[in-house]
């Protein structure tokens, strides 16, 4: 169980800023413990809770972009990093059926699906490519979700979960290895008024084992996602679908590979920004 009330915010600064060698950075960087980033030119910014920081670590990892000026560390309190991402979110709309919002937007158009969402110090907010196709891949499957049960591993804010919710599930279980997540995403459940229909727990694909679903939503590093998909498989209804994120292009052969070992099918694969989603059957 991780508690992440203390990050590390990681500045690198990159010589020849662009979004391609930024993607590559942050690919890099997500090998170690890193749970979220943000780009701002010619900054990247990366964060870690503050006990699993190692500046050795990062200068290994650093050493091989020669594109790298130089990196800071600062410590960030969880209050602050909140006041200044409400200050700054702007609503997140997905396929015109979404959107995505914190406490400070106002006048904001009224989709089809409305999540009200504070992150504190728990990343996806929608914002990321990935967490928007894994919505736009949700939207398309509507009637599988619709009175059925559902995982989301990895939650988060719990935004997948709430979605799922919010289009009819049944049941809704989120799980995150960090306990501020956890905890966040059983309160954004409880702010979008589907708190009954969405349980959170704390750990990692161990908590699986207590139940099976229907669907399973996965935005998380491809690593994880290749070591914990047999987990994932067993603990799937017959006919179930798994929707899986986190990981580029270039990763989803290594995926698929792993999948079809286990006998499942890719039904679907979309990219978005260089990033992918795969739906498996």
């Amino acid at each position: 169980m991780r508690n992440s009330e203390q990050y590390i915010e990681v500045s690198i600064k990159l010589g020849d800023y662009s979004e391609e060698l930024a993607e590559i950075v942050i690919a890099e960087v997500s090998d170690l413990p890193y749970e979220a980033f943000t780009e701002e030119p010619p900054l990247i910014k990366c964060y870690i809770q503050k006990d699993l920081y190692s500046q050795r670590d990062l200068k290994v990892v650093l050493s091989g972009i020669r594109e790298v000026d130089s990196f800071e560390a600062t410590l960030v309190q969880g209050e602050n990093w909140n006041k200044e991402w409400e200050s700054s979110f702007k609503p997140i709309v997905v396929d015109g059926k979404v959107t995505i919002k914190s406490s400070q937007n106002k006048d904001v158009p009224k989709t089809r699906y409305n999540i009200w969402i504070d992150p504190q110090m728990a990343f996806g907010t929608g914002s990321h490519d990935t967490t928007y196709m894994m919505m736009s891949a949700m939207l398309g499957i509507e009637e599988r979700i619709k009175g059925h049960s559902v995982l989301d591993m990895g939650c988060g804010s719990g935004v997948l979960a709430i979605l799922a919710a919010k289009m009819g599930a049944s049941v809704v279980t989120a799980i995150d290895i960090d306990a501020v997540a956890a905890r966040s995403a059983w309160g954004n459940a409880r702010w979008n008024r589907v708190g009954t229909r969405v349980r959170t727990l704390c750990g990692d694909a161990s908590l699986l084992q207590l139940r099976s679903y229907d669907i399973i939503l996965a935005n998380i590093h491809r690593n994880i996602i290749i070591e914990d998909l047999s987990t994932y498989v067993r603990s799937l209804k017959r006919g179930g679908t798994i929707l899986l994120s986190g990981f580029f292009e270039s990763d989803v052969k290594a995926i698929e590979d792993a999948a079809e070992e286990l006998k499942m099918k890719t039904a679907a694969r979309f990219s978005r920004g260089g990033w992918a989603c795969i739906m498996l059957q």
